[in-house]
């Protein structure tokens, strides 16, 4: 099973951007993205962000992933 993570984009450089995932950052190409702005949330698989997010919609993964996570 393949799972993308939300997270939001905290800076760009060119091609790619740098996310902050609940704390963790990692980098991201932005290639199937145009557009993607700083403050945006983006679903991330396999190193590509494949598709921003509305408020609304990135706030309800980021909660089911809270709930995931806690024991």
């Amino acid at each position: 099973m393949c799972l993308a993570i939300p997270g939001r984009i905290v800076e760009i450089d060119g091609d790619e951007a740098v996310l902050d995932y609940g704390g963790a950052t990692r980098r991201a190409s932005l290639l199937l993205v145009p557009g993607a702005k700083v403050g945006d949330a983006a679903l991330v698989h396999a190193g590509f962000a494949i598709q921003i997010l509305g408020d609304e919609d990135a706030g309800k993964l980021m909660d089911i992933l809270a709930e995931v996570e806690t024991p």
